[in-house]
């Protein structure tokens, strides 16, 4: 049994999780119906939207709010975030701007998320 807080509103339940022997996934302590398929997710295949900045120049502040399009694998957080580290833009950029295009083959884009 493994114990998670959910995410996907703000209620937070408390799940609890058990993965039968035969793969069948059982959840408990869900308040809505989005914790079922988000508690599965999260104990087969964890992702996350990364919500980052990366450096700017000609802006009204040194960085630029970017995240990605999509949730991508967890596993891969560290090393998106290291391509961030890599660009800098130059200013004027629009919000919703693809800045890098289906960053490490994720299928996510990294796009700007505000205008600057």
């Amino acid at each position: 049994m493994k114990e998670m807080i959910c995410i996907v509103c703000p209620k937070g339940c408390r799940l609890q999780v058990d993965e039968k022997p035969d793969g069948e996934i059982i959840v408990m302590g869900n308040g809505c119906n989005r914790g079922i398929p988000y508690a599965k997710k999260e104990l087969t295949n964890p992702t996350r939207v990364i919500t980052s900045t990366v450096k700017i120049t000609g802006g009204i502040h040194k960085r630029l709010p970017v995240k990605t399009s999509t949730d991508i694998p967890k596993g891969l957080n560290f090393d998106v975030m290291r391509e961030l580290e890599k660009i800098e833009v130059v200013a004027p950029i629009k919000v919703g701007t693809v800045l890098i295009k289906n960053v490490l083959g994720t299928g996510a884009d990294i796009v700007a998320t505000r205008n600057m």
